[in-house]
């Protein structure tokens, strides 16, 4: 499948905590409407590139494009309001709302700008979560029921509803189905096909191989806090992506040379 112009270009990417390196040259390339899983052992960098490119933390150097144009994240709010929706694994839901609070948690719709004395515009809110939801193919049959009486799977559901709700350019999710049975993983995964289907490019963290291969388009590894490589999914296999894991085989580098 051939895409346009990248939606999310890193040259360079660099972060370092005192001596120690975490991610070192990174260079990374998301196409429109692509697909792409991160993949690595334990440390070898995926979090941090994750942190850098949400604003979670600030790169020791390098630059990231979004979009076409240069982008400078200094907090989760900023990638968020450029267009990137993060779902990490803790979902960052609230137990105690309902669908349409925690859909809204954080962005609420009022009336008012009244700080703790806004009205909530409650119907709108609830209006547009059922648009999200059924957008994504997600089935929550009691709106108005708090999330402490779901599934992990429906949690995780709703957590991407909401991503996939307010995402302008970019999603990413971490490790979406760690946690879930089977029959709640095909779920996840059959939200994440339709999300393909709409266009809506996206990156996967994950050490679940089998899914990598039915949900992406490319694979990007990581070895020791750098990116050595990314094959597309059609032109590789499971076993050759464990091995570039695991350093039996050597993968060309796209990682870039910098000066910090």
């Amino acid at each position: 499948m051939q895409y346009s112009t990248p939606i999310l270009t890193v040259h360079g990417l660099t972060k370092h905590y005192g001596g120690v390196r975490a991610l070192s040259d990174a260079g990374f390339e998301l196409a429109q409407g692509e697909h792409a899983a991160i993949v690595g052992d334990n440390g070898a960098g995926k979090s941090t590139f994750v942190r850098l490119i949400t604003g979670a933390e600030m790169p020791s150097c390098g630059e990231i494009t979004l979009d076409g144009g240069p982008v400078s994240f200094r907090s989760p709010l900023d990638a968020r309001e450029q267009g990137i929706e993060t779902v990490y694994q803790t979902l960052a839901l609230a137990e105690d709302l309902d669908v349409p609070a925690n859909i809204f948690l954080g962005r609420e719709l009022t009336y008012n700008n009244w700080g703790p004395f806004s009205v909530l515009k409650s119907r709108a809110m609830r209006e547009q979560s059922v648009d999200m939801l059924q957008t994504t193919g997600v089935k929550i049959q009691d709106m108005s029921e708090s999330l402490r009486g779901m599934s992990g799977g429906q949690r995780q559901c709703v957590a991407i509803a909401r991503a996939a709700g307010f995402a302008k350019k970019l999603i990413i999710l971490d490790e979406p189905t760690a946690a879930l049975g089977v029959q709640e993983t095909a779920r996840v995964e059959t939200i994440i096909k339709g999300l393909k289907e709409r266009g809506v490019p996206l990156i996967i963290i994950s050490h679940n191989l089998r899914q990598v291969f039915d949900l992406v388009d490319r694979i990007w590894v990581f070895r020791q806090g750098r990116i050595i490589g990314s094959r597309l999914t059609k032109e590789t296999n499971p076993e050759e992506i464990v091995a570039f894991i695991t350093g039996a085989k050597e993968m060309s580098s796209v990682s870039e040379a910098t000066t910090c």
